[in-house]
Order: structure tokens, then C-alpha cells, then sequence
């Protein structure tokens, strides 16, 4: 029956509501004799037996606290990153809890508690009286009919369906004869079912304290920086007077007129006096710490309790990453709103995979080489780093301060998450450049080639078409360049171009791969894009232009220096429930991506990357050293650079980018940090952060590459000079190498037969290696002998055409008189190849009897 409209007279109501409460006496008085007999008629519809069948809901278990994120110190203890909560309460047990405050709770809120069934007849009705009298319920409320109504509201907040929450959230708060003759039954149920110790301890940490602040020990933390057990009186008082109205009596408003610091919080100390007086009434203390407690002033030290990951620092972004997989993963809940809300309420404290020394090192390399913001540039910096067989993420940083205000504009600012993907609060990824090429070599070795294997890496206008079994095979006008104009051979074998970074050794390597191949084996080591997108296989891909979070990349170096096996990366290591119960977490799953010989393979050509290659200015900084392998990646126009590699132990990527435009080349001498070019900054910080885990985490060998691997067998190059290409492709072919033309050069040769071959006739070379074959121009002369001539004939014959040399002579003492004015030698020798105007020096004798050898008698 509902009095929220009632407009009868004062003789009237006062009549209805002698008549109601004698009902409701009536039915108490019943209840509390015969309970279920009573309770089973005392509604028309869906009217439960509580005692036979109470609502599982209302059993006095776990309540909505918040949850932490820790990472592990160098101790190996945990320190906490953040907490979350929708209600900040912690639950405790009950002697975790001040007598104080339960003796302050009974008296000044339900004196009668540990004799009445659950319902206080006489408060009770006292209110109903109230109620059916002037449409509005007044106090009366027993301690456990205040759990109940609590219980229902926190019910009501735990639906992730705001609609659907509103509405219960209404019924459970409705001013009306049925909503409190509900609570009363229910009241009953849980004081039939629980001891009054287990509903005292529930209800102080169920009731709210004001704002978001739930249960005494958050009370206490909060508004004292105490705990519940270390309350004094006056200060349990204080609290418990909150509960009555926690609005007007909530002590973190010192501005208020009403209950501020200026007036010492009169209301608050109105009620709490009250209490303290109820306190010495019913014998709880004495009056002499009731006088004490009464003059005591009120002095809140108001302690918050931040929540949300702004509160980790620079390890946000790591905090934001493990709470989209709080989010995300099917461990933890079957749909992202109940996985959030579990973790929101659920009181769960989550230990996770990071490691703060190299966290530390990571952010303070960060400090110290790039930025936070630079006018007119969007410079962005990012590091990752990954236990090597373990998956765990030991470092996240980047440089940049972490918000989810939208009022925090600054280039500082951002709420994305630069090593992650998209889906995990990331950004759409940034190309890793010649990083990627690792992917080629795994596929190189894969497939049979070997270190050695020559290819052609001549730079071409068109290279042709290309093996695709998943897309375009041809890409007229793509023609990349090397790094540097010395980077010109035609032929680099696939350990130079890793050493090296030869882009056009890498196109060369791909020419006689698969790019769909090169593209599942990335994906064999868990590359993928940050969109998740799937990867491209045009050629330009080679040489890594997909977009890929560096997180990623991390995880598949990870893969190379484990063996080539490859671990799922994981950021949590293990959840505890507020009752010490251990839950499920997701776990690394490793994959073994090539075979351990080509791993070997591998990390043999990116060990010589770190000590003689592009990445030895990174190796040269790191101290200690054990054995690493590295790759560095510099996009187009030196957007992005990148240092990635790892030891045994620790895989680490570090990378400067242009996060937007307008884009900045790093090379530029413009673009320059305090600490040096922008292009070198990688070098500067891969170290830093590998210098620390090396110290604390070690490094093995690694696995030695075979012979077969590091090289093929072989065969001798054969004389192809003077034979047509065709031919020489043949021949070639037939003995195992591969043809590349290498254009036209100079030579003495018939046009277009072969002139020169590289390598040369007669090396021995590995066998599929490229030999680039030279066509002559048919512009060349062969040098004529010319010894025995006179020198006259000589010079005649040399100078005259088609030769028309340029002739120096010089002379040689001889003893044989038919010898003087002859050619006895020429440089260059008859029958090599010259072309005209060259000089060709002949050597004439010049008779000398003085130097003849005497006879044996003379």
C-alpha cells in the first residue's frame, strides 16, 4: 500500500495510520512468534518463504571491492601500480574491526540488535506509524534490515545494463509499505540464517560512508589514514555517525557551512556525541572516555584513493594494456561488460610480468634521449621488452604522460598506447623497416638457401615478377635503393645483406622465395598488424612495410634467440580473490616457428648484425655483454628508426616515430634531441635497457649454425668470355648457379658476347649463388704482340690504327747483339683487351759488349 499521494485530513490520518499500525503490529508480533507462519500470507503476489528459500544474493559473502594491479620490485616483492573499484571498500574480517566502531554502530543505530529476530518491532513501528501517516518512512530501521536494503542496492549496481539497473535500483529504494514489508521478511531470513557477529561485520562493510567510499576500513583509510582496527573512539564515533546521512554528515567538505572545518564539523559532532552518548548509556565506556571523546575536535586527514591507471606513473600504459586484457580475454568473463565489472567489484588483486628494473631503465633512457613533445613534430618513442621462452612483458614505456581526460591536450599527452595493438588501446602500428627482414631470412634458411648463397642485388628500374601464391607478383616502378651509394654489388650474398642491410640483397633473396611464404613465416613468429589487417605480400613488404605494434616485434625476436620458438606474450602472472582463492589466468602458449637449425641460422647472421654490421653502435654501448642478435629498421625518408634484438633471456625493441604528420626526417640535422641526432637516439637507449637486463637476467650462447647452413657446396665459375649471354646463361644454369645479366661493359670482345663475369672465371663460388655476367660493347681492341719487332715497327704498328695506343718505351741492357733495338716485352701483355688511346709501354734491348760474360779465358 502506497502513501506517496495521500491527502486526507489530520484526524483521518490519524485514525488510518492507528489502524495500520495495529496491522502492522500485529503482523510483527506474529513474524516474530511464528515467523514462517506468519510470512507466508503477508503478501497477494510472488511473495517468497525466506526462510525455507532466502535469495542467494542476500548470503553473507563477498562484497563489491576494488581491485589492484601490482608489478614486482627488484626485491621481488610486489608495489602497486593501481587500483579500480566502483565502490572503494576493502573487506575485512571482523577482528580486523575496532570494538569501538561495532559498540558505536549498535547503540547509535540499533541498541536492540543482539536480542530482536532481525526486526526491531518497536523502531519498526514507529515508522510505519510515520509512514502511513504522512507518506514518508523515518527512521527504525534495524542494523540488519539496513544490510538487507544495501544488498538489494549493490545488486542493483552490479547489472551491466543501466536500464535495467535504474529500475531495480528503484524498486530497491522505494518509499512504500510493500518495499519495507519486503525488507522486513528478508531481515528476518538473514537473522535465522547468520550469526548477529557475521551481519555486524557484513553491514560495516557494506554500508556506504559518503561518495564512493564503502565499509569501515575504506572509511577508515580514507577520512583518518588509519585502519578499522586502529580507530580511536572519537574517531569510530565520527564514522559511525556518517551512516545515518552520508551526505550531511561526511566529513571531506571543509568548505561547508554546515559541517566544514571552520565550524569543526558541528553536524557530524552533533551526531557523533549522540552516539557516544548512547555508548555510555548502554555501558560500552566509561564516562571518563566518553568526556575525552565528546572534547575531542574533529580532524579528518582526508587520504584518497585514487583509481584508473593514471595513478601508475609511467607505467600507465603498461596498466592501460593489462586492463584491456582484464577486458578482452574469455578467461576472465563471457562478455567485455562482466569481465570489467568482475574486476571492478571483485576485489581480485592481479600480479603481473613487470619487471621495475628494467621499467625504470626503460623510462629513464626515455627521459633522457627523446623529448615528451617538440614544437611542430609529433615525436613519439617507444620500448618493449620480452622474457626470451616465457612471454612475459617486463617493460612497456613510452614518452609520453598517460590521461583519459579529454582536458588534457597537450603534445604530452595521450591515451594511446604506442606499443600495443589497436584492440588493447594501441595505435594503428608503425612500419618496422628493415626489422622485418628477419622474416625473409627465416624463409631464405627455411627453404634450403644458405648464408653464403650469392643473389642478385644490382639495382633495377623493373624487377620483374616475383613468386606470389597469395597476391600481385609484379610491381612496375618499385625500385628502392640501398642506404648508401657503396652499397653497389650486384651480387651480395644473404649474410652480407643481413650484416649490411641491403635492401636490394633482400629483394634479390624474396625473387627466388615466395612472398606469401615470407608472410606466413612472420606470422609464424606472431607478427601480425596492429589493425588486424592482414599482412601484405607485395615486394615492398620485404623490406617492412606493414604496420605492426613494436609489442609484437618484441615477441617474435623473443622467438629467434628462444630456438625459434615463439611464446604468446602474457602480462599477468597470477590473480588473487579477496578470499585468497587463486583464478585462472591466461597463459603464454610458445609455437615453434622454424626449425631450431634455422633459428641458428639466424642468430648467427644478427650476432655479426650487432658486432660488425648496423647494429655495433648499440653492441659497443652495452655493458656487460653477452651474446645478443640484433636488427636495426629505418623506414623511407628516416620516419621511423628502430633498434630491435635481444640475449638469451630478454628480447628489448626501441623506436623513435613520427606518430602524425606533418612527418620529420630523423636524419635531418635539424631534427636533433639534447642528446644527439634523433636518427641515433635508438642507439642511445637499446643499451641503457639491455645494460640492465643483462646484469640481472644473464645470456647463454647461442645454438651454433651447421656447415649446411652457413655454406653450400662448392663449384667452380666456368670461362664464359667470348660466348653469347644466351649460351652463358645456359651454362651457368647447367652447373647449378644463378644467371644475373649485369648490362654492358667496355671490352675488346665481339658485341654482345660476354666480357667479364663476377665472380670470376675459376672461383669457386656456392652453388645457387648469383653470377652476374657482363656483355661486351664490342668497343675494346686486343693488344697485338709486338715483341721481336724493331722498335720502330712497334711503335708504327701500336700507334697506327685500330689501335692508336699511346707508346712509351724504355730500355734493357742485353748482351746478345741480334737482341739490340728489338721489343723483348709490353705491358699490357699481347692478347688483353684495351681500348684506344690507352698506353701500352714496350721494353726495347739496348746492346752493351761491356757487360757480356767473359769466356773461361778471359
Amino acid at each position: 500500500m502506497s502513501a506517496k499521494k495521500r491527502t486526507m485530513s489530520g484526524a483521518l490520518a490519524g485514525f488510518l495510520a492507528f489502524i495500520g499500525m495495529s496491522v502492522v503490529a500485529g503482523i510483527l508480533v506474529t513474524a516474530a512468534v511464528t515467523p514462517a507462519l506468519a510470512l507466508s500470507g503477508m503478501a497477494a503476489s510472488n511473495t517468497i518463504n525466506v526462510f525455507e528459500n532466502m535469495p542467494a544474493y542476500l548470503s553473507i559473502d563477498q562484497l563489491a571491492q576494488k581491485s589492484n594491479i601490482y608489478a614486482t620490485q627488484a626485491d621481488g616483492t610486489p608495489v602497486l601500480l593501481a587500483s579500480f573499484y566502483e565502490q572503494n571498500r576493502v573487506e575485512v574480517a571482523s577482528d580486523a574491526i575496532n570494538q569501538f566502531v561495532k559498540d558505536a554502530a549498535v547503540t547509535g543505530e540499533d541498541p536492540r540488535f543482539f536480542e530482536h529476530g532481525g526486526i526491531d518491532l518497536q523502531g519498526t513501528v514507529s515508522g510505519a506509524v510515520t509512514t502511513l501517516a504522512g507518506g514518508a518512512t523515518r527512521g527504525g530501521s534495524s542494523i540488519t534490515q539496513q544490510y538487507v536494503k544495501n544488498v538489494l542496492v549493490q545488486k542493483c549496481e552490479a547489472l551491466n545494463d543501466p536500464e535495467a539497473g535504474k529500475a531495480c535500483y528503484a524498486d530497491a529504494t522505494e518509499v512504500s509499505i510493500d518495499r519495507k514489508l519486503k525488507e522486513m521478511r528478508l531481515a528476518i531470513g538473514v537473522d535465522k540464517n547468520y550469526a548477529k557477529e557475521d551481519i555486524l561485520r557484513q553491514y560495516l562493510n557494506i554500508t556506504g560512508f559518503g561518495g564512493s567510499v564503502y565499509g569501515i576500513e575504506s572509511a577508515a583509510n580514507y577520512y583518518y589514514n588509519t585502519t578499522a582496527a586502529n580507530l580511536t573512539l572519537p574517531q569510530a564515533a565520527s564514522l559511525v555517525a556518517i551512516v545515518n546521512n552520508p551526505v550531511r554528515f561526511q566529513l571531506d567538505k571543509p568548505d561547508s557551512e554546515t559541517n566544514g572545518a571552520a565550524n569543526g564539523y558541528a553536524a557530524n559532532k552533533v551526531r557523533r556525541d549522540y552516539i557516544l552518548g548512547e555508548m555510555l548509556q548502554y555501558k560500552k565506556i566509561s564516562q571518563e572516555d566518553h568526556d575525552a571523546a565528546v572534547a575531542a575536535p574533529i580532524e579528518p586527514a582526508i587520504t584518497p584513493s585514487a583509481t584508473g591507471c593514471q595513478t601508475a606513473g609511467a607505467s600507465a600504459y603498461f596498466c592501460d594494456y593489462v586492463t584491456h586484457i582484464l577486458k578482452t580475454d574469455p578467461t576472465f568473463g563471457e562478455d567485455e561488460d562482466t569481465r570489467l565489472s568482475n574486476f571492478r567489484r571483485g576485489g581480485y588483486n592481479v600480479y603481473t610480468t613487470l619487471d621495475m628494473d628494467l621499467q625504470n631503465a626503460a623510462v629513464a633512457t626515455l627521459d633522457n634521449n627523446v623529448p615528451k613533445s617538440v614544437p611542430n613534430w609529433d615525436v613519439g618513442a617507444v620500448v618493449s621488452s620480452v622474457g626470451v621462452g616465457t612471454g612475459d612483458v617486463l617493460a612497456m614505456a613510452q614518452n609520453k604522460d598517460y590521461t583519459q581526460d579529454p582536458n588534457q591536450t597537450g603534445a604530452n599527452f595521450t591515451a594511446i598506447n604506442y606499443n600495443t595493438d589497436y584492440a588493447m588501446g594501441g595505435s594503428g602500428g608503425f612500419q618496422p623497416g628493415s626489422t622485418y627482414k628477419v622474416f625473409t631470412l627465416a624463409d631464405w634458411l627455411k627453404e634450403g638457401h644458405t648464408l653464403n648463397e650469392r643473389v642478385d642485388s644490382a639495382r633495377k628500374s623493373n624487377w620483374g615478377t616475383f613468386t606470389n601464391s597469395c597476391g600481385a607478383t609484379s610491381f612496375p616502378g618499385y625500385n628502392p635503393r640501398n642506404d648508401t651509394s657503396g652499397e653497389n654489388r650486384s651480387n651480395y650474398s644473404a649474410l652480407e645483406s643481413t650484416i649490411g642491410s641491403i635492401n636490394t640483397g633482400f629483394l634479390g633473396m624474396a625473387k627466388e622465395l615466395d612472398l606469401c611464404e615470407i608472410k606466413n613465416t612472420a606470422e609464424s613468429f606472431g607478427v601480425h598488424t596492429a589493425t588486424g589487417a592482414d599482412l601484405e605480400t607485395g615486394a615492398s613488404s620485404v623490406l617492412g612495410t606493414n604496420v605492426i605494434a613494436p609489442l609484437t616485434m618484441a615477441v617474435a625476436f623473443a622467438g629467434i634467440a628462444n630456438n625459434g620458438s615463439t611464446c604468446s606474450p602474457i602480462a599477468i602472472k597470477s590473480m588473487v580473490a579477496a578470499d585468497g582463492t587463486e583464478m585462472p589466468v591466461p597463459k603464454s602458449t610458445c609455437t615453434q616457428s622454424v626449425e631450431p637449425e634455422v633459428a641458428a641460422g639466424m642468430t648467427y647472421g644478427m650476432q655479426r648484425v650487432m658486432t660488425s654490421g648496423t647494429a655495433r653502435e648499440s653492441y659497443g654501448a652495452t655493458s656487460p655483454r653477452v651474446p645478443m642478435i640484433g636488427k636495426t629498421g629505418t623506414t623511407d625518408d628516416a620516419k621511423d628508426t628502430w633498434m630491435s634484438g635481444a640475449s638469451s633471456k630478454v628480447a628489448t625493441v626501441v623506436g623513435v616515430v613520427n606518430v602524425s604528420g606533418p612527418y620529420k626526417s630523423q636524419r635531418s640535422s635539424s631534427n636533433k634531441f639534447a642528446s644527439g641526432p634523433a636518427s641515433t637516439a635508438r642507439h642511445r637507449m637499446w643499451p641503457d635497457i639491455m645494460s640492465v637486463a643483462n646484469a640481472k637476467y644473464g645470456g647463454d650462447a647461442f645454438m651454433e649454425a651447421s656447415s649446411t647452413v652457413l655454406r653450400a657446396v662448392q663449384v667452380n665459375v666456368p670461362d664464359l668470355r667470348g660466348k653469347s649471354m644466351a649460351e652463358a646463361q645456359s651454362t651457368l644454369e647447367a652447373a647449378g648457379f644463378v644467371f644475373a645479366d649485369g648490362g654492358v661493359v667496355d671490352s675488346e670482345l665481339p658485341a654482345g658476347t660476354v666480357a667479364s663475369t663476377d665472380p670470376a672465371a675459376g672461383t669457386n663460388a656456392d652453388r645457387r649463388s648469383t653470377v652476374t655476367v657482363s656483355s661486351s660493347n664490342g668497343s675494346g681492341v686486343v693488344i697485338p704482340d709486338v715483341v721481336g719487332k724493331s722498335e720502330a715497327d712497334a711503335k708504327k704498328t701500336l700507334s697506327g690504327d685500330p689501335y692508336k695506343f699511346t707508346v712509351t718505351a724504355r730500355e734493357q741492357v742485353v748482351t746478345d747483339k741480334k737482341q739490340d733495338g728489338q721489343v723483348l716485352s709490353m705491358e699490357p701483355g699481347a692478347g688483353t683487351g684495351a681500348k684506344p688511346n690507352d698506353t701500352v709501354t714496350i721494353v726495347v734491348g739496348k746492346f752493351d759488349p761491356a757487360a757480356a760474360v767473359p769466356g773461361p779465358n778471359g
